[in-house]
């Protein structure tokens, strides 16, 4: 059992700072409390200080390894009510239990407090160390005693006897009534377990233990929901969300929707096990079985021990017979001859409109023997099952399927997972005791150094220093990306500028460095010893401070479109908020991009999603211009205002044509379009089944591929969380408080856009390079005249609401429409009387026509839009611009010089177009409806704020508002306001640009 394990959690309260005086003297006397799993413990309470220091280590019992990450940890502050008539609530911290470290791995992190209600008056923040340290179990009879000790709980004991017995006899009568049932949640199983009746019987408990395991490993047909056999289906990737899942009856409801967005596909699967044969020279030749069907024909594995065990899975819709034939054949050598004699030991015919179906949670079905029929050698028996199944039988994975190419590794469905990325940040201070070569000094040095800093292929320089004392001082940034399992050593240089040659390097081992998720414990400097050739083994010594840097979330894709903002650190990881389901149900109508034999055209697609660190690829559907894929993915939602990447390819990498006995090197995969899809636009608990048309930009222009259609489902765990998200900063703290420069942000992203791509393409089978640069857009920021008028089309396309709204006033100035510029003078008669009632009108107005608009909202805005990106009305000039390479390709070198400039110049002026015209569509989006949340955040907030200035007098709100406007800078947080939050978190248009 989990209580058997010993493990332990340990919670240091260090301290807390800038908390709220609550004693009214301006001062507080604050303790925590610290509650998991039912277990509290109470710090001292520090007297009159603001800034307690606790440094008080708490021990708290783990009583279920598996469910520890599920859990919360929750520290509450308190002002004592000694210094006070009552205790007053000072803040609150929760911890998921995700984030909890191993011992050794810890580290002091600051959380700030967070309020109780709506009306709580909360600031400061608290210091705490979190981690856990796994005992090993007693052995022999301990092991027993140790089991039993949970049952003696404070918790337990507070329950009397009698209803510890009324509740192990309910347990058993609804055994009784449904045996067969099976038990998917073994956490309410060793809950029952816990609470036995006083006085056990000692025999009773060998008796009872052995039953359990049978109920779970052999569900009953009858069973609605999914077992454990269907829970094998999933990939190991979704085994891992599972267990982050902070609900058990969520993650049993995951298991029971598996294959609901998609429909069942029908198969014909066929198990051969081994064959039996009568002769007595049967043991001495290899043997093989051969199944057809109709034009379909395929062979087992030919060996000498008889025992195949191998599956095969026959697409029900592109059978063309109603018979299966199966038959064993024996290969035999012939005395002094190499050529083998292919004997048939006998065939066995199954209609295949009696084979019996079989539908998950079923058993298995079991294989039996059958007889083969045979004029020649009869007697013989093959073992083997035929059953009528969907793709959702787990032995579908391992099958040889019919439609995509059988046991090919490039064709299979597959699951990848992106490197683990930090930040990896040297600072160069400065240089002692250096040791130039004698040979090559001069006397008069005049020398200029400078510090070279390599991680794996990523080189990186400070500026250069004049040597003019004995200590060169830097004191700058470098700031690399590392990818897990990290590269061996991080290698520092000292190079001479005059002369090109080195002073001297240092080897430093990654696994040395230290880690941080903060600012505010800054690393120790350490000093190390420069090493030059092998005459000279001293050259001096540098001085050095290096940590990987956990507060930031390293960007690998585009930012407009990115679909993951958690910090590197697993200390600042928050539980999931939701669940994203996919189903990839087919593609119709799509164009041939290649030719089979020379004759006709052909297409092998597949498909391939992107979100967050896990990419699913789906089996390749060879020669089909209309593939039926109906596969269904999972991943775990930590921000909705994330977008899902959906891509469709031919695969052009499992085919190696050999040409004079010489295999060629795979092709490439092609590009038949892509699919973006925000998850702020999706409504709640609804399902989207929807085809996407694809289209894809060529050197002759915009052609569209075909359509693909996809189920989406956008569920959450708990309302109020995704709400709170929209008034929390996207990215980590660490961007926000020591933001990176946006060269320096832009280098970074492409050098993690290239391990992504490196690390995958390492992966069996290899993910290509051009498919991993086109989901991650790595060619945004390139400079194309297209993208760059099509952003400046969307800048005037925002700007021309303004001019509507001007013409408007300019209509009713001119009495176009005399009721209208009536009202409008009854209007400003009522603002010049009671100008209190400006702003509630304003939002009353906003309020009713958000409100009109929300049935006429957007119901699905995620296909790409091919007028948005300006691909029909571009020219084949700019075409050929756009798909040039960089640098130019053309022959004379000033004109490449000059046009690469250009490039790069208007490469920065269309981001910035891009930039400005994703303002003007969040603020259009806020009152159109693309995200239903946000608007209607907004909308609830123009109703209170309209309520809110009938109450308050205009001249009070603008009294008070100047004041909060012009207040002191001490009083002004350093994170980003919650307008703010909520404003960057509106959806633009730019997750739909081609």
């Amino acid at each position: 059992m989990a209580d058997s394990c010993g493990r332990k959690l340990f919670v240091e309260v260090c301290n807390a700072k800038n908390l709220m005086p609550k004693d009214g003297q301006g001062t507080a006397s604050a303790y925590a409390i610290v509650d998991f799993e039912g277990q509290r413990r109470r710090t001292k309470t520090k007297f009159r200080d603001l800034n307690p220091q606790w440094d008080e280590k708490h021990e708290f019992l783990v009583h279920d390894m598996e469910a520890m990450a599920s859990e919360i940890l929750e520290v509450n502050l308190y002002n004592d009510k000694k210094t006070g008539k009552r205790s007053t609530f000072l803040g609150k911290v929760k911890v998921a239990g995700t984030s909890f470290s191993k011992s050794g791995s810890e580290s002091l992190i600051y959380y700030p407090l967070e309020k109780r209600s709506v009306f709580s008056q909360i600031k400061g923040e608290l210091g705490l160390k979190v981690y856990y340290v796994d005992e090993d179990p007693p052995a022999g009879g301990a092991v027993a005693e140790s089991e039993q000790k949970p049952e003696t709980t404070p918790v337990a004991e507070e329950k009397p006897p009698e209803n510890q017995e009324g509740k192990e006899s309910k347990v058993k009568e609804e055994e009784k009534k449904e045996e067969e049932k099976p038990k998917e949640e073994p956490k309410a199983e060793e809950k029952s377990n816990e609470n036995p009746p006083e006085n056990p019987k000692p025999e009773e408990s060998p008796a009872v233990e052995p039953e359990k395991p049978v109920e779970v490993e052999n569900p009953p047909i009858a069973h609605t929901e999914k077992p454990k056999q269907m829970r094998k289906a999933k990939s190991e990737t979704e085994k891992l969300a599972d267990l982050s899942v902070n609900d058990l009856e969520l993650r049993s409801d995951r298991s029971r929707r598996a294959y609901d967005l998609v429909d069942r596909m029908p198969f014909l699967y066929v198990r051969v096990v081994k064959a039996k044969r009568e002769s007595s020279d049967g043991g001495s030749s290899s043997m093989y079985a051969k199944l057809v069907i109709g034009t379909h024909s395929i062979k087992t594995k030919s060996q000498s021990e008889k025992d195949w065990d191998q599956v095969f899975a026959f697409d029900k819709e592109g059978l063309n017979s109603t018979s299966l034939e199966v038959s064993v054949w024996a290969e035999e050598k012939k005395e002094n001859e190499d050529q083998k004699a292919e004997n048939c030991l006998g065939t066995v015919s199954f209609d295949l409109q009696e084979v019996p179906k079989r539908v998950p949670p079923d058993s298995p079905l079991a294989p039996q023997w059958y007889s083969l029929e045979s004029d020649k050698s009869p007697g013989n028996d093959v073992m083997l099952a035929v059953w009528l199944g969907t793709q959702a039988d787990e032995a579908f994975q391992e099958a040889w399927q019919s439609d995509s190419g059988g046991m090919i590794p490039e064709t299979r469905a597959k699951v990848y997972l992106s490197p683990k990325l930090w930040y990896l940040r040297l600072t160069v201070i400065q240089t002692q005791d250096l040791q130039f070569d004698s040979a090559s000094e001069p006397k008069s040095r005049n020398l200029e150094l400078y510090v070279k800093g390599q991680l794996g292929p990523q080189v990186f320089k400070t500026g250069r220093t004049a040597v003019g004392s004995a200590n060169p001082t830097w004191n700058e940034d470098l700031v690399f990306v590392a990818a897990e399992p990290f590269e061996p050593f991080l290698v520092v240089t000292v190079e001479d500028v005059t002369n090109g040659k080195s002073v001297g390097q240092a080897k430093i081992h990654m696994a040395s460095i230290e880690k941080r998720t903060d600012d505010r414990t800054d690393t120790k400097s350490r000093w190390f010893n420069l090493v030059g050739d092998e005459t000279r083994p001293y050259t001096g010594r540098i001085h050095l401070r290096i940590c990987l840097e956990g507060g930031y979330h390293v960007l690998d894709e585009a930012a407009h479109v990115t679909s993951d903002v958690r910090a590197a650190a697993k200390q600042l990881a928050k539980p999931p908020i939701g669940l994203l389901e996919v189903g990839i149900r087919s593609a119709s109508n799509l164009l041939p991009v290649k030719t089979k034999d020379g004759t006709r055209g052909t297409i092998d697609a597949y498909v391939v999603a992107k979100y967050g660190p896990k990419w699913v690829r789906t089996r390749t559907i060879l020669d089909r211009f209309n593939p039926r894929w109906n596969e269904q993915y999972t991943w775990d939602v930590y921000d909705p205002c994330t977008v899902l990447t959906i891509g469709v390819f031919d695969n052009g990498r499992y085919t190696r044509q050999e040409n004079d006995g010489v295999l060629k090197q795979p092709g490439k995969d092609l590009r038949v379009g892509k699919v973006r899809i925000r998850l702020s636009s999706l409504d709640i608990n609804q399902v989207y089944s929807t085809a996407y048309s694809l289209t894809v930009l060529l050197p002759t222009g915009a052609k569209k591929m075909g359509d693909l259609e996809i189920a989406v489902r956008f569920s959450t765990f708990s309302w109020l969380s995704l709400i709170q998200s929209y008034s929390t900063p996207i990215l980590p703290r660490m961007h926000y408080i020591r933001p990176l420069g946006p060269t320096q942000q832009d280098i970074l992203r492409h050098t993690a856009m290239r391990i992504v791509t490196t690390r995958l393409a390492r992966s069996e089978p290899a993910m290509g390079h051009e498919v991993v640069q086109y989901m991650l857009d790595s060619d945004t920021h390139v400079w194309s005249m297209r993208r760059s008028k099509a952003n400046w089309f969307r800048v005037i396309g925002c700007l021309s609401r303004a001019v509507a709204i001007a013409r408007w006033f300019d209509e009713i100035r001119t009495w176009v429409h005399p009721p209208t510029t009536v009202l409008m003078h009854i209007l400003l008669i009522a603002v010049v009387l009671c100008p209190n009632l400006i702003l509630p009108t304003l939002f009353m107005y906003a309020f009713l026509i958000l409100t009109f608009r929300f049935r006429y909202r957007h119901r699905t805005s995620h296909n790409m839009d091919p007028r948005l990106s300006y691909v029909d009305f571009v020219s084949t000039d700019e075409l050929d611009e756009e798909f040039d390479g960089f640098p130019s390709a053309r022959s004379a070198d000033q004109i490449r010089v000059r046009y690469d400039r250009l490039r790069a110049l208007g490469g920065r002026a269309q981001v910035l177009l891009g930039d400005v015209a994703a303002q003007g569509e969040r603020l259009e989006a806020l009152f159109n409806w693309r995200d239903p949340r946000a608007t209607g955040i907004f909308v609830v907030i123009c109703l209170g704020a309209s309520l809110l200035f009938y109450a308050v007098p205009f001249k009070a709100f603008l009294f008070g508002f100047g004041f909060y406007y012009f207040r002191h800078p001490r009083f002004r947080g350093d994170m980003p306001s919650v307008p703010a939050n909520f404003f960057r978190r509106l959806p633009s248009l730019s997750d739909q640009m081609i």
